[in-house]
């Protein structure tokens, strides 16, 4: 069974010289898309990415992966909508290229829709209440 997931990866300083990407995609098959990464050398390193394979090599390169050192979320937990902040003036609407924001066309109101975010960060400064928030 096929199964793909948005991730954040935190990699600990001495694992970011290591070719932990490549080592999913040669020993366990899996496919992989770069949303964000920011990575120093000699510092800890974070990566947003979507992975995708069978259901089997996914757990093994996830096992790999924590065994490294390497800390594991899913991207859900990274992307906050402070609903007491939130004016639903549309302006999330407008700059979200993955359309992750909704608007209902009868009561105007925003609905967020966490699984289609990449976390780019687009929709933070185009907020003017700061309802929304990204955390890495």
């Amino acid at each position: 069974m096929a199964v793909t997931k948005r991730i954040v990866l935190r990699f600990p300083k001495r694992m970011v010289d290591r070719p932990i990407i490549y080592k999913l995609v040669k020993d366990y098959d899996l496919e992989f898309n770069i949303l964000k990464a920011s990575i120093t050398p000699e510092q800890e390193g974070v990566m947003v990415l979507e992975l995708k394979g069978n259901q089997a090599e996914y757990d093994k390169g996830i096992e790999f992966l924590l065994k490294g050192g390497v800390q594991i979320q899913s991207l859900g937990q990274d992307v906050i909508r402070n609903e007491d902040r939130c004016t639903h003036c549309g302006a999330c609407v407008t700059v979200c290229p993955t359309k992750a924001f909704i608007t209902d066309t009868k009561t105007r109101m925003i609905t967020f829709d966490n699984t289609k975010c990449i976390a780019c960060g687009l929709c933070i400064p185009a907020c003017p209440p700061r309802a929304m928030e990204v955390h890495f």
